[in-house]
């Protein structure tokens, strides 16, 4: 294959996949935009995670919410558990790979949290295992993940899917989604009159 017909086959395979999903969850997308709102706007705090690629991804939507997005407005309280090495060597030597993101959930996690578990398998077992302690705390959980992840499909109280086995056409898909819901959320707390946000 020539490399101009592999350039266009990769940027339509992702487009065809984006909107195939899109037009699947805008529904589901609307749905979650509101929870982390409602969650970020009375306090509570989003906790993302994942590995390889998904980590960088979570670290990239944690600070847009942190920094900003599309709007001059404060920060946002989110955290990528993936991100502390000194935390992570330590829980992985002293305990085990498969507990990095759980003890932190349980360290940092509290009533009207949102956590946000990324695997483009769904079988990642320290995104499960911070899924099930969220679940046990009584957080909200959100996965991205992919057609192929019913373990953590299964786990969670929000669930996106993204109809490939292709790891980067899932890792594209999630990352416009990262976006779209931070741009909806900014929109959501920052079109919301200032007397109805709390703390202002």
């Amino acid at each position: 294959m020539e490399i101009e017909d592999k350039i266009r086959k990769a940027y339509e395979e992702s487009i065809k996949v984006k909107e195939h999903f899109f037009k699947e969850n805008i529904a589901l997308i609307k749905e979650v935009a509101e929870i982390i709102a409602k969650s970020l706007n009375e306090g509570g705090k989003i906790l993302i995670f994942g590995n390889g690629g998904s980590a960088t991804d979570a670290s990239h939507i944690a600070a847009e919410f942190v920094n900003r997005f599309k709007r001059e407005r404060p920060g946002l309280p989110a955290i990528a558990l993936n991100t502390d090495m000194a935390v992570l060597t330590a829980i992985a030597n002293d305990y085990d790979y498969s507990e990095i993101f759980a003890k932190q959930v349980k360290a940092l996690g509290q009533s009207g949290d949102i956590v946000i578990g990324i695997s483009t398998s769904g079988s990642s077992r320290n995104v499960i295992k911070a899924i099930e302690v969220a679940k046990k705390r009584g957080l909200k959980s959100i996965a991205f993940t992919s057609s192929k992840g019913e373990k953590l499909i299964s786990k969670v109280d929000y669930a996106f899917a993204v109809p490939s086995e292709d790891t980067p056409r899932i890792q594209e898909t999630h990352i416009t989604l990262g976006h779209i819901l931070c741009e909806l959320v900014e929109d959501i707390l920052f079109e919301m009159p200032a007397t109805k946000r709390k703390g202002k």
